[in-house]
């Protein structure tokens, strides 16, 4: 035995847990199957610009332990999302705000616009909301969820709103507010320099080998350390023996411009069902259009996005909950209660949607109660 834990995923989970054993003086081992380190929120220079390769990620949080522990690795600018929808060329706000209601109804008082949104829940008599279509309906009336909310999610998930769970829309901002921040965070930004120059600094004085298939030699590398932290797919562990849990996958059509703005924006989403991609990121607007010397950028780079169906070799980013797929989860989750030496930990490795606080403080807490032992 040559390290005391094997790390595989490069990604935050992977990260926090390996910087918090090393700093217990714990010898560390990470491998990815990837040719580089930061799992999805890894960041690439493009024209002096850091694009996220898989995805738009936006550090928020309301956890001061984790924004503290961040801040160990990485400055942060004053990012605030405040992404825009496109509904067949009309722009409306999101979050969903005075100014959305505005732009949709003509009233000009928050009295005015609760009194549409209570109209319109009314007249379709939810009391209950029994799946998404009908959550949202009761959240913001029926013109802004056939507008904003339902071609949008049934272009994300593939699937009809009304087959959807009630708790996905959840998490969907809507405020009698002028406040055009869709996140409302206490802590809110991006790294300066980009997650991948964060994730390196966490993982400094770390063994880390990449492109590595930790399945395909699973023997030989579970022979190197005395517990194993695994944060890819739990059923690719087991070798899908209980069959495959879905996902939702994503596909990224990124392009340099030759000009130095193109939508004015980070992020607008197009909600209508006809527009192929669920969203167009311009990245540079991440960093206000300026370099890490705060030159201002003469180019852009934008990727759109494309939701689809999972299947394998697909890189997998949204669990799909449903009640079929979160009983299997729990049949895998047995199966890994009984591996004494394996630590299952993360997004994939949980079968959940985790935002990256959240994922950060999963991995603190485990680490903890962990290098306690």
């Amino acid at each position: 035995m040559r390290y005391d834990y094997l790390i595989v995923g490069a990604g935050l989970y992977g990260a926090v847990f390996a910087q918090q054993a090393k700093a217990a003086g714990k010898s560390v081992l990470v491998v990815d199957k990837r040719q580089h380190i930061a799992g999805n929120v890894y960041t690439e220079d493009v024209e002096g610009i850091h694009v996220h390769k898989y995805g738009a990620h936006i550090f928020h949080t309301n956890d001061k332990r984790v924004w503290d522990y961040v801040n160990q690795f990485a400055i942060f600018n004053r990012f605030t999302n405040s992404p825009v929808a496109n509904y067949k060329g009309e722009l409306y706000s999101l979050p969903f705000n005075m100014y959305t209601f505005n732009k949709m109804w003509g009233v000009v008082t928050p009295e005015e616009a609760a009194a549409k949104i209570d109209e319109q829940r009314k007249a379709v008599g939810i009391t209950e909301p029994k799946n998404l279509e009908e959550q949202a309906i009761s959240l913001v009336g029926t013109d802004i969820y056939e507008k904003l909310v339902k071609g949008y999610t049934e272009k994300q998930w593939g699937r009809p709103s009304r087959e959807l769970p009630a708790f996905i829309i959840k998490r969907l901002p809507v405020r009698l507010t002028f406040d055009n921040n869709y996140f409302n965070a206490l802590y809110q930004g991006i790294p300066v320099g980009g997650y991948t120059k964060m994730v390196a600094n966490m993982q400094e004085g770390i063994e880390v080998r990449l492109g590595v298939e930790y399945l395909a030699h699973k023997v030989e590398l579970d022979a190197l350390a005395e517990k194993v932290v695994y944060t890819g797919p739990i059923d690719a562990y087991f070798g899908y023996e209980l069959g495959a849990l879905e996902y939702r996958s994503v596909r990224f059509e990124t392009e340099v411009l030759d000009k130095p703005n193109f939508q004015g924006n980070a992020a607008v989403n197009y909600t209508d069902q006809e527009t192929p991609w669920t969203r167009i990121i311009e990245h540079k607007w991440f960093q206000f259009g300026k370099d890490d010397d705060g030159n201002d950028l003469s180019k852009t780079v934008i990727s759109r996005e494309y939701s689809s169906e999972w299947r394998p070799g697909d890189e997998p980013y949204y669990p799909v909950n449903d009640e079929r797929n979160s009983t299997l989860y729990r049949q895998y989750k047995a199966l890994a209660e009984r591996q004494r030496n394996v630590i299952f930990g993360g997004r994939l490795g949980e079968y959940k949607y985790y935002d990256m606080d959240q994922v950060i403080a999963t991995a603190l807490d485990v680490s903890e109660r962990e290098l306690k032992r």
